[in-house]
């Protein structure tokens, strides 16, 4: 179970709420859970993705320990650009991701 951090800016006060009750707030709008199963961190990104759905306000990021991620950090991000972990020279760095180029199918 590795350790869930959440970060918030310029959102509702629902935010606030809901992610206090499952994990602790470290400072405004910095939430973090020293063990959090990956089902329990799906649903909590799964429901912020909802509300960010409907509000469109502010942005939302959550980082977790991931073995089979990049540099072993996974990465979400809701409000924000998309943002890529990338190694280079044996140091972790983040990247704006690359938007994905949309395939037609051919004639």
């Amino acid at each position: 179970m590795p350790m869930v951090v959440v970060v918030t800016r310029n959102v509702e006060a629902r935010y606030r709420g809901f992610l206090g009750s499952a994990m602790l707030e470290l400072a405004p709008g910095v939430y973090a859970q020293p063990r959090m199963n990956a089902g329990v961190r799906q649903r909590i990104w799964e429901v912020l993705a909802q509300w960010y759905g409907h509000l469109r306000q502010g942005s939302i990021v959550m980082t977790w320990a991931d073995s089979l991620a990049n540099g072993g950090l996974g990465l979400a991000t809701l409000g924000e650009p998309p943002k890529d972990i990338v190694a280079h020279d044996g140091i972790l760095l983040v990247r704006r991701a690359l938007p994905a180029i949309e395939k037609k199918p051919s004639d």
